[in-house]
């Protein structure tokens, strides 16, 4: 098995996708914080002492999204057409579910997989002063379709 990340040298390497084919090119990632159910209370009812705890969550996802390649060594740098956050109450707090789109010679896993937990930890951060035993748990890949590895499905539908 030939190392995509690594050159003949044996030291890091970007690779170079100059050759391949732009391609519509979608991701969508889900990771959950699990709180007490005081603290979810508050954060629905806008009650934290850092104001509206979702909204800055959805948009603090976005710019996630978007500073991918900043703060991941390898990854590239790609326009990103849109990323869209949906949050879902869930018993003891709440999922956040990133689709990222893009138009790319790469994918947009990464972007998609790094909101979600640029979403996530914000929560937390402003959540934090009434719950520090909050848990972020199951961050994953959920659907990948474009490029030249095709689709991806976790729940092989």
């Amino acid at each position: 098995m030939k190392l995509t990340h690594i050159n003949e040298k044996h030291n890091p390497k970007m690779v170079d996708v100059g050759e391949k084919a732009v391609t519509k090119r979608i991701a969508v990632a889900s990771g959950e914080i699990h709180m007490q159910k005081s603290t979810k209370k508050a954060i629905l009812e806008e009650k934290t002492k850092k104001g509206a705890v979702l909204q800055t969550a959805i948009v603090a996802a976005i710019m996630g999204g978007k500073k991918t390649s900043e703060l991941i060594p390898m990854c590239h740098n790609i326009l990103i057409d849109g990323i869209d956050v949906d949050v879902e109450e869930i018993e003891n707090g709440f999922k956040l579910i990133v689709t990222a789109k893009t138009t790319s010679k790469t994918g947009i896993e990464m972007e998609a997989l790094t909101a979600v937990s640029i979403g996530l930890l914000t929560i937390y951060d402003m959540a934090k002063a009434i719950d520090r035993s909050m848990e972020i748990t199951n961050i994953h890949l959920d659907y990948k379709a474009g490029g030249k590895s095709g689709e991806f499905r976790r729940d092989g539908k």
